[in-house]
């Protein structure tokens, strides 16, 4: 068992809260989005995100750091739209590589900074694989049924691409998060699997799927049982769900993943749900009162915020969980047994 595998077998782990909400905070410019580097780019960058790792890594690292002094075990890189795919909205695809390998390389820095001063506490890096702007399953297009904006193939490379630079770049973990449709976060699974294979490493692998409404599904059509049984032929650290939902919406679908599967569990939902100008007013201790139904009920594994979360939320949750034994995981009992 790696040394992740042990502590997680001993505690809930704590992930971190939104990269985004913190981002919002510095009311960054287009000129900052820019820096000197890409002053002449032919299109806006305002809102890419993930390449302030370059332009601003004082930022990123500001953040991570804020999050692991919060009580956080795990940060996830600035990487939620690291692919070509995405990347493309912006003609960047061609940085993918240094955007994964530096944004990691950011976040691996700040963790192992505070390891090196708290060894008792070791801190983890998760790369951060989200969804991208297209599916794989349903057609963009009313009137075409059929059609498909992207092939299984074409993600499987994306993802592959994105998978080696954060592997390069220092991290633990490859969660593949906000999954909306399973036929992407398949090819992620894929893409990984064969990286794993070439490079002969056994990296951890997280993966993350988002409800997106009161019918329990994800946007593919799948209930959270489905889900699961989908991506479960991959061996995976956790499986579990983020964003959509507030903690308490989110609670009878992480009872189906904790009752069904071998696995850890994972949940970091939204500060409660948006209010009507797309904001987040859930108070730190009240999202926490909430989650502590997931303790009650041993659900979970890994426990954290997405959109609307802060280092607040993320101690107000780490400070509750402490007091709580993790959930069984089968897998890691099996793999010490057979150790």
């Amino acid at each position: 068992m790696s040394k992740l595998e042990e502590i997680l077998a001993e505690k809930i782990l704590i992930l971190d809260g939104a990269m985004g909400t913190m981002l919002q905070e510095y009311k960054f410019t287009e000129e900052d989005f820019r820096g000197d580097r890409f002053k002449d780019w032919p299109v806006s960058l305002q809102g890419n995100n993930d390449l302030l790792s370059i332009t601003q890594p004082e930022a990123i690292a500001t953040i991570h750091k804020k999050y692991f002094q919060a009580g956080a075990d795990i940060v996830e890189t600035n990487t939620f739209s690291g692919t070509t795919i995405a990347m493309a909205d912006y003609q960047m695809e061609e940085l993918v590589d240094e955007l994964n390998y530096e944004s990691a390389k950011i976040a691996k820095q700040v963790a192992t900074e505070l390891t090196e001063a708290n060894p008792d506490q070791p801190k983890f890096v998760a790369g951060a694989m989200g969804p991208t702007n297209k599916t794989a399953s349903m057609s963009p297009d009313v009137n075409d049924p059929g059609f498909r904006a992207i092939s299984f193939d074409e993600l499987r490379l994306a993802y592959k691409q994105q998978a080696s630079a954060l592997i390069r770049g220092g991290v633990d973990i490859l969660l593949v998060e906000t999954v909306f449709d399973t036929l992407n976060a398949k090819a992620a699974l894929f893409a990984i699997d064969e990286l794993k294979e070439e490079l002969n490493l056994d990296i951890p692998v997280m993966v993350s799927g988002t409800i997106t409404d009161a019918s329990g599904r994800t946007l593919s059509g799948q209930t959270a049982e489905a889900f699961l049984i989908s991506v479960s032929h991959i061996p995976l650290l956790s499986i579990g769900f983020n964003c959509a939902l507030g903690a308490k919406q989110l609670t009878p679908h992480l009872e189906v993943l904790s009752y069904k599967t071998q696995y850890g569990v994972s949940a970091y939902p939204n500060a409660g749900l948006p209010n009507a100008f797309g904001e987040y007013d859930e108070s730190p201790d009240e999202m926490a009162i909430q989650t502590k139904e997931y303790l009650d009920k041993s659900l979970v594994n890994i426990l954290g915020g997405c959109c609307g979360t802060t280092p607040a939320h993320i101690k107000a949750i780490a400070t509750i969980a402490k007091d709580y034994k993790p959930r069984p995981i089968k897998s890691l009992q099996h793999k010490k047994a057979s150790a």
